[in-house]
């Protein structure tokens, strides 16, 4: 999703499993109105959504992903990315088929850019990954590596049965949905990290076949419902990397009351449609670093770059240390609570 370098285990199929009548949608004559999302596909029989996991079968919407868990993990919680959330601990991180975005550099194509009767899965339900997370003592369960809201009714079933088992929630999305589902998915969501692909409404529509106003508009959403956000930015040159669409996408989120949201931009790697292009060269990201701090953005992340230490975090108050980290690994710790321990600067975050 967000350029970093996953390592998950792509299940082999056992079985087909039976599929769950899909939440938001609506009869249009003979045809089914798709309202997850604002591609709003209108589906004859037989025929998917854009999104590959969402079928018109007999006139009725099924989630053809549910339960098809196409890739399971255990990863640290800073490689989703959050650094501001349960920071050390592990999370259960599980994937079905699918997504409402065709980005031209997607990461995990295999899974995501297929048919979920074309991916190898298996049948692991809502109350085998939460009790998978309780026997092990994991905080939370991350929906990840493909689009969490193309699985919509698995993560939904998933997150309020680890809710009530005082497990929490993280998603790992483009944010592509409309109003109605994501404020219901948000009474159970404890964190999300949201994937602002640029800040140019013709650009999203050529790399990723999506739009720019309803992801601002999801990210607005989280924030009024008080569920922690993490933003990354994957820098790809020559396409978003521009001083221009950098500083407008900083100054938005600083005037738009986002100046405490950790931001992470992530260095893009030759992938799926876009082999031709090259590595972010490290000053691009230094440069897009340094745009944001101007902007008045307060946390700032350097993500999948070795050659300097961009994931620490820093006190924007007196400039201390307070977490240092290497590749996902907490190295140092000075942040025991919410507040700097050298000046008493609130650190906004979920730390406990």
């Amino acid at each position: 999703m967000n350029g970093v370098q996953h390592n998950f285990t792509l299940m082999k199929p056992l079985f087909f499993m039976n599929n769950r009548e899909a939440l938001y949608w609506k009869k249009e004559d003979r045809k089914i109105r798709c309202e997850l999302c604002p591609h709003q596909c209108l589906l004859s029989k037989d025929q998917h959504g854009l999104c590959h996991s969402r079928v018109n079968r007999n006139g009725l919407l099924l989630a053809e992903s549910y339960n098809h868990a196409c890739a399971l993990a255990i990863d640290p919680i800073e490689k989703k990315p959050l650094l501001h959330f349960l920071p050390g601990t592990k999370t259960l991180s599980v994937a079905a088929p699918g997504c409402n975005f065709k980005c031209k550099n997607c990461q995990n194509a295999e899974i995501s850019q297929a048919d979920t009767n074309d991916v190898p899965c298996r049948n692991v339900t809502p109350e085998e990954l939460v009790n998978t997370a309780q026997r092990h003592s994991y905080p939370s369960i991350a929906y990840t590596y493909t689009e969490p809201l193309t699985f919509y009714e698995y993560m939904y079933d998933t997150a309020t049965l680890a809710h009530s088992c005082s497990i929490r929630n993280v998603m790992v999305s483009a944010g592509f949905v409309l109003e109605a589902p994501l404020l219901r998915l948000c009474k159970v969501l404890d964190a999300a990290n949201i994937d602002l692909k640029c800040f140019d409404d013709k650009l999203y529509r050529y790399q990723c076949n999506g739009s720019l106003y309803p992801v601002l508009h999801t990210l607005e959403t989280l924030k009024a419902e008080n569920v922690w956000i993490e933003i990354t930015n994957l820098l790809i040159p020559s396409f978003n990397d521009s001083n221009l669409l950098i500083s407008k996408m900083c100054y938005w989120l600083a005037t738009n009351g986002f100046e405490n949201v950790p931001l992470h931009f992530s260095r893009f790697y030759p992938s799926y449609l876009n082999q031709d292009i090259k590595p972010t060269p490290l000053s691009s990201m230094l440069r897009a670093k340094e745009i944001a701090l101007n902007c008045g953005l307060n946390f700032v992340y350097l993500g999948n770059v070795s050659e300097c230490e961009g994931e620490n975090t820093i006190c924007p108050s007196c400039g201390k240390l307070l977490i240092k980290r290497n590749h996902f690994k907490i190295v140092r710790n000075n942040l025991q609570q919410a507040y700097c321990p050298f000046c008493g600067a609130l650190i906004p975050g979920i730390w406990e």
